[in-house]
C-alpha cells in the first residue's frame, strides 16, 4: 500500500519576503528624502540676469554676421595647408579689433587664439600645418564702427604631415 507523502513541518519563506519588500521599500524612500535634502533644486544660476544678456549678445553678434550674406567665411585651403578667415573688405580698414580661436573637440590642449590681423581685402591666412588633422571650430569675432561680429564654422584639416 502507498504511503502518502508528507511534508515535514518547516517555516514558510513567504511572510519574511513581505517584510524583507516592505524594508526595501521604506529604506529606498528614506534614501531618495536624504539624497534630495542635500541638493539645491534651483535650475538658473545667481547671475542669470547677466549671462542672458551675454548670450543675447552673442545672438545679436551672429545675426549681424549672417546679415554679411556670406561675405564672411572660414575656409580650409589643402594646397596651401592653411585656414583662410575672411570678412568684408570694409570691414578690414581700418585695422579691426577682434581675435580667431581654434578650438580642437578632440583635444582641448591644442586649442589656439591669433589676433585678427587681416589684409586690405579682408582675409587672413593662418598656418595649418603644425594642427592635428580632423575637425576645428574656427571662430572669429571683430568689431566694426561699434557693433560686434562673430563668424563660427568647421571645416575639416586634413595636413599633409607624415
Amino acid at each position: 500500500m502507498p504511503t502518502a507523502l508528507t511534508r515535514s513541518p518547516g517555516r514558510n519563506p513567504w511572510p519574511y519576503g513581505i517584510v524583507a519588500a516592505f524594508v526595501i521599500f521604506i529604506g529606498a524612500t528614506v534614501g531618495l528624502i536624504v539624497f534630495t535634502s542635500f541638493h539645491s533644486p534651483e535650475l538658473v544660476t545667481a547671475d542669470y540676469y547677466e549671462q542672458e544678456l551675454r548670450y543675447q549678445q552673442h545672438l545679436d553678434s551672429q545675426e549681424r554676421t549672417g546679415a554679411l550674406q556670406g561675405r564672411a567665411s572660414v575656409s580650409y585651403d589643402p594646397a596651401g595647408d592653411c585656414i583662410e578667415v575672411a570678412i568684408p573688405p570694409e570691414h578690414a580698414a581700418p585695422s579691426p579689433e577682434g581675435a580667431v580661436r581654434l578650438y580642437r573637440p578632440a583635444a582641448s590642449d591644442e586649442d589656439r587664439s591669433f589676433p585678427l590681423a587681416v589684409d586690405l581685402v579682408g582675409r587672413q591666412r593662418l598656418d595649418a600645418r603644425e594642427l592635428s588633422p580632423g575637425l576645428w571650430r574656427v571662430r572669429g569675432d571683430w568689431k566694426h564702427e561699434g557693433a560686434d561680429f562673430l563668424l563660427g564654422q568647421r571645416p575639416v584639416v586634413r595636413t599633409n604631415a607624415p
